[in-house]
């Protein structure tokens, strides 16, 4: 099922208005693509689109509006505060269910490695993938199954698997795993640097005497 996510439209005026949105727990933005041109100022719900950016943040929405019909879109920008990460500002964009769209798909690791039970450390070093498919085609997630990994062992780009449909534009060279070896602990115990310390100053003591 497709997501949903409502808006309404918004006068254009200062910052002022902006702020009392916000007041109001709603999100300005702008609603681009379609027949008309150019964009149209609109409000969401941040609860409902705190939510969606959580649970659904590449898939495609139907957004409904007053006076109009149910139309795809999918979330083309999203603007957050520096410091508190609360959204500020989103942008929406009318799509094509029939034309292809750029967006990207996280990754989730799949399976257990070999390699953790020997205390190996499985690092993802790249968490979702830019791709290039028809709407309906998105993948939730992609998964990188680590199950075959040793220790030392990586993948990169090109050794995931995809959905059909799915065209990968990320640089298929970029490691996306490795396992890391258990590191070792190479601290030396500090009693034999003491003893040596307390040697050196007995000996330090029994010149004075004999100068003495």
């Amino acid at each position: 099922m497709t997501p949903t996510i409502k808006a309404e439209e918004r006068p254009t005026r200062p910052k002022g208005e902006l702020r009392r949105l916000r007041d109001q727990g709603k999100v300005p933005g702008n609603l681009y693509g379609g027949k008309a041109s150019g964009s149209t100022p609109i409000a969401v719900e941040e609860k409902e689109l705190l939510a969606l950016l959580r649970h659904h943040p590449n898939a495609v929405l139907d957004l409904e509006m007053a006076g109009s019909d149910t139309r795809p879109v999918m979330v083309a920008g999203v603007q957050r505060d520096p410091l508190t990460r609360n959204v500020l500002h989103i942008d929406l964009r009318e799509i094509d269910l029939k034309t292809p769209v750029r967006t990207h798909a996280p990754l989730e690791p799949a399976g257990e490695s070999p390699a953790e039970k020997e205390g190996g450390i499985v690092q993802m070093l790249l968490h979702e993938l830019e791709i290039e498919c028809l709407p309906a085609d998105i993948p939730d997630a992609i998964p990188v199954d680590v199950s075959g990994l040793k220790l030392g062992d990586s993948l990169v780009v090109r050794d995931l698997k995809v959905p059909p449909g799915v065209l990968v534009k990320t640089d298929p060279s970029l490691v996306v795993v490795t396992v890391l070896a258990p590191q070792k602990d190479d601290a030396e115990p500090a009693e034999p640097e003491a003893n040596a310390a307390e040697t050196d100053r007995s000996g330090a003591e029994e010149k004075t005497a004999a100068r003495s």
